[in-house]
């Protein structure tokens, strides 16, 4: 068959566009494994317009649970006009039956080989259904495609990957299921080639889901990236707070920025979640105080609806977050996502308002998705979102931004202030948002 154009599409919650929107390395994968004969266009739906007249020979969509709904219309829409779809990530990995109802072909797990099998096979007249991507396959070919991102109204952060995979197993989290045991780096090399093309005066991201998956490989990449004199930003489990020389040398390298997981001030939450090692470091507020010291900015997570939680605990960890003068914070309502140890739990439960919710047309953002043990699931969702808003209120942000405990540093303080406004607009914009609209 034809295949001179390609659509790469990557959709957003629903037909609106964000401002915290940051370039997917999963599309710039495809256009480096894409044949170079074959034209390639990207939409990003977080930041453009999809134009209804694109009429490209094949479509390829990456799918998320929460833009399930809109990857699915915008399916319907090309495949109205003849235009062949093909979808991958997350969501049709996990759910493959229903990803196919509205797609020719699905990826399931990793892109790279079956992606450029996909291609071949649709030339040939032969695409099949369902392709595999293997976990164990090594990253020694890693590559991308950044010129796609070129002229896309983007958050001023350059995203980078070094590896793939998390040595922990969260009761909450799909990456386990994804990935399985399977922990991959690309070669330093690489690594160290590709951040040397960025622009040092901007913030790096690494997407890692944990950058601490061993202290071998971690050390072996901070030791490499440490001459280049970036400035980044990372995912990180609380337990490299447990040694200092490692914080000292996360600083020496850069990172002026760490994603945390503290998920919940309880015990009891902690363990039900499969995190009870989270403690290992020591008391949070000392941890946070412990990056601050070395100058790096700390974004804390914690998710509420665990069987412990009630009105209070919401508010202790709200107050946590202020008094650690937390950078940036997200209070997450439990949300069970397929591929999660979670979501069959509450499943098998019968605690699921909605199974599909994703699905659901009456489903809005922030929306109780299950019932918890304390909680009306209306006072659940009304609780967290509190938490949101007192957290980016105008007082709080210029409270954390200028009275930092990091010391001076007009970069990080920037980058600190610029993603308080976006988070700010964001959670208001999104919440109550219906899914796919």
């Amino acid at each position: 068959m034809k295949l001179d154009r390609i659509t790469l599409l990557r959709p957003n919650m629903g037909d609106y566009r964000s401002s915290d929107g940051l370039p997917p390395l999963s599309m710039g994968i495809l256009a480096a494994r894409t044949p170079k004969e074959i034209d390639i266009t990207f939409y990003d739906d977080k930041v453009e317009v999809i134009p209804d007249d694109d009429k490209p020979d094949l479509v390829a969509i990456t799918v998320e649970t929460f833009t399930a709904r809109r990857a699915y219309a915008l399916a319907k829409s090309y495949r109205s006009k003849g235009v062949p779809v093909v979808m991958g990530g997350y969501h049709p990995s996990f759910l493959p039956d229903e990803a196919l109802q509205h797609a020719d072909a699905i990826v399931v797990g990793d892109a790279e080989g079956s992606w450029e099998q996909l291609l071949q096979d649709f030339r040939n007249d032969h695409m099949q259904r369902i392709y595999t991507g293997g976990s164990n396959r090594p990253l020694d070919d890693f590559q991308l495609d950044r010129s796609i991102f070129t002229g896309k109204k983007y958050a001023p952060v350059e995203l980078v990957q070094y590896g793939r995979g998390c040595r922990f197993a969260c009761d909450f989290c799909s990456i386990r299921t994804f990935y399985q045991d399977n922990l991959r780096v690309r070669p330093l090399q690489s690594l160290a080639e590709e951040l040397q093309q960025f622009n040092r005066r901007k913030l790096i991201f690494f997407v890692d889901d944990n950058l601490f998956n061993s202290r071998e490989l971690l050390e072996a990449m901070l030791d490499t990236i440490r001459p280049l004199k970036l400035r980044w930003s990372c995912q990180i489990s609380i337990d490299v707070a447990r040694d200092e020389r490692l914080l000292d040398k996360l600083a020496e390298a850069g990172c002026v920025f760490a994603l945390i997981g503290f998920e919940s001030l309880s015990e009891a939450n902690l363990k039900q979640m499969a995190k009870p090692w989270n403690r290992v470091a020591g008391d949070y507020l000392s941890v946070v105080r412990k990056f601050h010291q070395r100058g790096i900015a700390v974004y804390g997570t914690f998710v509420f609806g665990y069987d412990d939680d009630t009105a209070e605990t919401i508010q202790s960890s709200l107050n946590f977050a202020l008094e650690a003068k937390l950078e940036i914070a997200n209070f997450n309502p439990l949300t069970p996502t397929p591929g999660s140890p979670l979501y069959e739990r509450l499943r098998l439960e019968n605690r699921l308002l909605s199974p599909q919710w994703w699905l659901d047309p009456n489903y809005r953002y922030g929306d109780p998705i299950f019932v918890p043990k304390s909680m009306s699931p209306e006072d659940f969702a009304e609780k967290c979102f509190a938490a949101k808003k007192a957290f980016y209120s105008w007082k709080s942000i210029v409270h954390r931004v200028l009275g930092s405990d990091t010391g001076i540093n007009l970069f990080r303080t920037g980058m600190v202030g610029l993603a308080n406004l976006i988070s700010r607009r964001e959670v208001m914009r999104k919440q109550y948002r219906t899914l796919g609209a």
